[in-house]
């Protein structure tokens, strides 16, 4: 039995549907991009260090520093609690009172 459609046919639809497939990837990934920008943009106020003094920075580094390590441990606790172990331990913990 012959096919209906020719072997480059079927190459060049094959190659259109990858071209398709990889604008459709990058609209995408320029989509998320720009969400994450409009996210940040609403939750994280824009730094003012003009007019600062010395000391006055340094709290401020200090602060930020506290932060970032805040987050370090809380990202690193949900990335230890996302495996198997992890998922087990949060079920009994929400079963328990």
């Amino acid at each position: 039995r012959k096919s209906k459609i020719t072997a480059s046919r079927k190459l060049l639809l094959k190659s259109l549907m990858l071209a398709k497939a990889k604008e459709a990837w990058e609209q995408d990934q320029v989509d998320k991009q720009g969400e994450k920008e409009r996210y940040l943009a609403e939750r994280i106020a824009p730094l003012r260090t003009s007019g600062l003094s010395f000391s006055q920075l340094q709290d401020l580094c200090r602060e930020l520093h506290e932060k970032v390590e805040i987050v370090d441990e809380e990202r690193y606790d949900i990335e230890a609690m996302s495996g198997m172990e992890g998922r087990k331990k949060m079920f009994d913990a929400a079963k328990s009172p």
